[in-house]
């Protein structure tokens, strides 16, 4: 799915919990998530450091979803 609404011109960043797939169907922008259980937070931090680290993952995939790719990038 990630091709095609790139394909039809609108940029998309995969958040995902494991990279590998996402290259494998082809993403462009790809950020790394933090687990499969909790692929956007942590529940074993307080909830200001969940609330930080959310944060960061969000601005992360509004930097990829900004930056102009050719062909695949992990954004770390």
């Amino acid at each position: 799915m990630v091709k095609e609404i790139e394909r039809a011109g609108i940029p998309v960043v995969h958040v995902c919990t494991v990279v590998p797939i996402s290259l494998t169907v082809g993403a462009n922008r790809i950020v790394p998530a933090v687990a499969i259980p909790h692929p956007l937070g942590d529940p074993t931090l307080s909830s200001g450091d969940e609330r930080e680290l959310r944060k960061r993952l969000v601005k992360k995939a509004l930097t990829a979803l900004q930056t102009e790719v050719e062909g695949q990038k992990v954004f770390e």
